[in-house]
């Protein structure tokens, strides 16, 4: 039996760093709706994580209406974004005339937030934010930025917290680098 190789993992956000940005992202978003009823829209896999986090901050918010979640892919098992952005399980929720937060786990070439943004306003959402924990500009290969954003990072392949290298090291409570 082949024995699979470990990649090594370097800490470059501390589960206590991640804890404390939460709290205050979950702080600034509720300022801003403040009394819209807000559908939250998690897309998956890797935001789920970040996700339950984040809502568990909302319990104080009367107007959370609902969560549901989309499923996308665009990396499979590689390093990389193919750079086609596929719908694979939409929403069952009826987001029309409603706020929707739209949390996602990490804003790279921005080809995924940016066609996922647009399905989602064929449905007539009467405002669409956008929620990452990761920020990777650098990467950037579309005209899009975040509403609300954990933490800025280089343009290195990460894991932890929700975000994955070929399905391993979602279970992590810190972000790490891979090499």
């Amino acid at each position: 039996m082949d024995r699979i190789e470990q990649p090594k993992l370097k800490e470059l956000i501390s589960a206590g760093e991640i804890r404390n940005r939460v709290s205050e992202l979950a702080s600034e978003i509720l300022h801003d709706i403040q009394g819209d009823e807000l559908i939250v829209i998690g897309l998956l896999t890797g935001s789920f994580v970040f996700l339950a986090d984040l809502i568990r901050k909302f319990c104080q918010h009367p107007s959370l209406l609902g969560i549901d979640f989309l499923t996308v892919s665009s990396y499979g098992s590689k390093m990389h974004s193919s750079d086609n952005v596929r719908i694979d399980h939409d929403i069952r929720i009826d987001i029309a005339n409603k706020a929707v937060l739209l949390v996602d786990d990490i804003l790279d070439t921005g080809q995924t937030l940016q066609a996922v943004v647009h399905h989602l306003r064929q449905k007539n959402p009467e405002k669409i934010r956008t929620c990452v924990m990761l920020d990777k500009s650098e990467a950037r290969k579309v005209d899009i930025t975040a509403d609300y954003v954990g933490f800025k990072i280089s343009n290195a392949f990460v894991v932890g917290y929700g975000l994955d290298y070929d399905n391993r090291f979602r279970e992590l409570s810190y972000i790490a680098t891979v090499s």
